[in-house]
């Protein structure tokens, strides 16, 4: 009964967490219109590791002397720091490759062909020793197809920048999702959360010194998506992903999160005035079948 409800939690957790990612896509898409896309990531980033800060020294205050003790050996720290490190370098290059990716298309294409990761995460987990069932294959397949009819312009596949970078995100988000669940059993999730999202403000700091130079007049123009994209999608979502992903299933996690695809079509939508055409409706109907097969189980076999 316990685990039932721990797992009940965690699917709530991540839902929630797929409907704030899927808002974000319309955040991320206004904020292009002020500020380029390394100042946006790394001033929400930033933020969201902010965010985070108290509700980390609430936390500690409220544990026991003897957890506070476990979680400062040299062994736990290093693990800290160092799952800190990894999932914050995916998180940073994924990130940057998907708010590029955007501006150069609409924000429910953006939101299908990211989900990519659901069908990446089981094929990935085969280099980690995680049997990957002929039911992923056919949803690989599946998501070609789907990929195909988002892409596809005139009689041929039309594979352009923002296309390319959002399938690169793609891939780049799954090894995250493989690296936090990792991490995350291992240590506290809030801090987790915190290091990571330092690293990617940093990470992506360091190219906007360079090459973009930003404004501060530019960042508060850009002040409503940038705070929407720190506070709830850095700051609150992520870190539901990582105490969301502590008592499921990696491959089911990326099943519920994944829903951000579909409310990133509505939001765009809603909010923007985004239609898709009839073909590129299909595709993500496409695609959500494929997301859909990737994690149904596999069928048992008779035993003789």
């Amino acid at each position: 009964m316990m685990r039932a409800n721990n797992s009940m939690r965690s699917s709530l957790l991540l839902l929630i967490t797929a409907t704030i990612w899927g808002v974000a896509f319309v955040a991320q898409s206004v904020g292009m219109e002020y500020v380029g896309g390394f100042t946006f990531n790394s001033v929400r980033s930033l933020i969201g590791a902010a965010v985070l800060f108290p509700v980390m020294l609430f936390l500690e205050k409220r544990k026991t002397p003897a957890e506070k003790a476990a979680g400062q050996t040299e062994k736990n720290r290093r693990t800290l720091w160092s799952g800190g490190l990894i999932c914050g370098i995916f998180l940073c290059a994924a990130s940057n490759c998907q708010q590029f990716g955007i501006k150069y298309t609409t924000v429910g294409k953006a939101g299908f062909i990211t989900a990519l990761y659901i069908v990446l995460v089981p094929i990935l987990g085969i280099f980690l020793r995680k049997k990957c069932s002929a039911l992923v294959w056919a949803a690989v397949a599946l998501a070609l197809i789907g990929l195909y009819l988002l892409c596809m312009k005139g009689d041929s596949l039309s594979l352009g920048k923002g296309e390319f970078l959002l399938i690169l995100c793609a891939f780049l988000f799954a090894m995250q999702i493989l690296a936090v669940d990792h991490f995350s059993p291992l240590t506290s999730g809030v801090k987790l959360s915190m290091i990571q999202f330092l690293v990617c403000g940093i990470g992506s700091g360091i190219p906007m010194l360079l090459f973009e130079h930003p404004q501060l007049s530019q960042i508060l123009a850009a002040w409503k998506p940038i705070l929407y994209a720190g506070i709830m999608s850095c700051g609150v979502a992520y870190t539901l992903q990582i105490i969301g992903q502590k008592d499921l299933n990696p491959t089911i996690a990326s099943l519920i999160m994944s829903l951000e695809s579909c409310i990133s079509v509505i939001a765009g939508w809603l909010i923007l005035g985004q239609a898709m055409s009839l073909r590129e409706l299909t595709g993500c109907i496409v695609m959500f079948l494929a997301i859909i097969l990737a994690q149904l189980p596999p069928p048992k076999k008779n035993k003789k």
